[in-house]
């Protein structure tokens, strides 16, 4: 599992993967720490008056779902063994999951 035994379409499509993760990643810490929404969501689509009251629980959620992406898409990127590939995985679906909790169950 390196890049270098893969076609070259998929290798550029998994480093597309990895720099969205990293961006929701990094985007998702800085709405959850700072508790404001970039004016680029707020011009885009603006949230309903419920949505506004919730950036740590937003941004929390898509700094989780990057984070998933990101440690999902590493084994594919970096020669891992198989094992650790796998541990890699059940990591990531563990985020994933933490994300959903933390989607529905946090209030602010």
């Amino acid at each position: 599992m390196s890049p270098s035994d893969t076609e070259p379409l998929l290798v550029a499509g998994r480093l597309v993967i990895v720099v969205v993760s990293l961006f929701a990643l990094v985007l998702g810490v800085r709405v959850a720490l700072s508790r404001r929404f970039p004016r680029a969501w707020l011009h885009f689509g603006r949230p309903t008056k419920g949505q506004r009251a919730q950036p740590v629980r937003i941004g929390g959620g898509v700094a989780l779902v990057g984070a998933s992406l990101l440690i999902q898409r590493a084994p594919f990127l970096i020669p891992t063994p198989f094992v650790l590939g796998a541990a890699l995985l059940a990591v990531a679906m563990l985020l994933a999951a933490s994300a959903a909790g933390w989607f529905v169950l946090r209030r602010d």
